[in-house]
């Protein structure tokens, strides 16, 4: 509680047990029960995720290692907060289009935009540049809607058919060979891996724990370490987008100055990771 009469909630959780979508419907029936509701209480049976995933223990020590060296690596991140608005949204759903996907959602019109704009920082820091989209690709030489093409395409793999693909013991086989075929690919060299998350259609800004709609909302800074990380969400007001962007200090710093971005994202004052 501030001195100001404003009043700040914040949510934490293990994406062992979560992830966004349930923590919107954590909030919504929590908020619901805050305004003297009794919402109906349902009991998923939880144990039956097992027999869909068996767990492993334990989890071979090597796969653990190199997710945690891949994803959660030690620097000096920063986040920051860029703001798309429609027009700038409707240009780069446009500029995204392409022989494969004509019909680019705003999701990945912008997300393929911050990957290739990270990436030019990423170059401008290093010399040279080495991505990875499930499969090493030189990226130099691609254009913005190259870039939409591949996510939209890695993105349409994951269908029923797919899903039934890696459950149960065969599936942990199936996973386990693409791990080590990442393995053997960062025994080389460790690339730049960009990562996206979508927030968009959670409504948690709609949110009302008997206050009133928060005035804003946030993701908190430098995301648990979490380097190269950018989250998507909607704007409280119109139809913009909200773009929570990880990276270490560098490459922010390099982000920043690039005049193509800046055409597009507007900055936003920075959210203290206290």
């Amino acid at each position: 509680m501030f001195a100001c009469g404003g009043i700040a909630l914040g949510i934490c959780a293990s994406h062992k047990i979560t992830d966004s979508e349930t923590a919107v419907i954590l909030g919504f029936v929590w908020s619901t029960i805050c305004q003297g509701y009794h919402p109906e209480i349902r009991y998923p049976a939880l144990s039956k995720a097992s027999l869909i995933f068996p767990p492993k223990n334990p989890m071979p020590k090597n796969y653990v290692s190199m997710m945690e060296n891949l994803w959660f690596t030690k620097g000096n991140f920063i986040t920051r907060k860029f703001v798309f608005n429609e027009e700038a949204i409707a240009i780069l759903k446009d500029m995204a289009k392409g022989e494969v996907v004509t019909t680019p959602t705003r999701t990945v019109a912008i997300s393929g935009f911050i990957w290739k704009c990270s990436m030019a920082a990423s170059r401008a820091i290093q010399g040279t540049l080495k991505p990875i989209v499930v499969q090493a690709v030189n990226m130099r030489s691609k254009g913005l809607s190259t870039l939409v093409e591949l996510m939209s395409q890695s993105i349409a793999v994951f269908d029923d058919e797919y899903m039934r693909s890696i459950q149960g013991e065969q599936g942990f086989e199936a996973i386990a060979e693409h791990l080590n075929q990442l393995e053997l690919l960062f025994s080389f060299e460790k690339p730049d891996i960009f990562a996206f998350t979508s927030w968009i259609n959670t409504d948690f800004h709609k949110l009302d724990f008997g206050w009133g709609q928060p005035c804003s909302w946030a993701i908190l800074g430098k995301t648990g370490q979490f380097g190269n990380l950018t989250i998507l969400l909607e704007t409280k007001y119109g139809k913009g987008i909200e773009a929570w962007i990880t990276l270490d200090e560098t490459r922010m710093s390099a982000l920043q100055k690039d005049h193509e971005f800046l055409n597009f994202a507007s900055p936003n004052l920075q959210i203290s990771s206290l």
